[in-house]
């Protein structure tokens, strides 16, 4: 009886553990979120850039930005919450829009584009993973082989 009631124990403690895992990832999961107010070419339609905007995240401001500006901020969890204060045209009335996104599990670097959300196209025209490319090395440096070391000159 004893030798059964140790067991119960431990399973049911090994359960209480892969939950708090599984919650864990999914309330855990850090996210970069890069925002940009770039012209946007979907299906032969551009969508162009607005005149200003500004990102409010967590109730403060994260950035203004003019057109062909980006700017990021890092989040937890896999809800995202914004507030837009835009200018379509110079001259226009501040419009605010709050946005409310659901973030892929997935994806480390997320990159939204604001006039193709705000212009209700569908997710996969305005949202995209962010992945950072090495640059390619310039003309006449080489790269050191899998056999060589390389040495710091003093």
């Amino acid at each position: 009886m004893n030798n059964k009631r140790k067991w119960i124990f431990r399973g049911c403690t090994l359960l209480v553990v892969l939950l708090i895992a599984a919650l864990m990832f999914v309330v855990g999961r850090g996210h970069t979120v890069y925002i940009d107010n770039k012209t946007l070419e979907y299906n032969g339609e551009t969508y162009n850039a607005l005149q200003k905007v500004e990102v409010w995240v967590n109730g403060e401001r994260l950035s203004k930005l003019s057109k062909r500006d980006r700017t990021m901020t890092t989040t937890i969890g896999n809800g995202f919450e914004m507030k837009l204060i835009n200018t379509v045209n110079k001259g226009d009335e501040p419009t605010e829009v709050t946005v409310n996104l659901s973030l892929p599990y997935g994806w480390d670097g997320i990159l939204v584009n604001i006039p193709g959300y705000l212009a209700n196209l569908p997710q996969e025209a305005w949202m995209s993973e962010f992945i950072i490319e090495a640059a390619p090395p310039e003309e006449g440096e080489e790269e050191p082989g899998e056999d060589e070391i390389p040495t710091a000159e003093f």
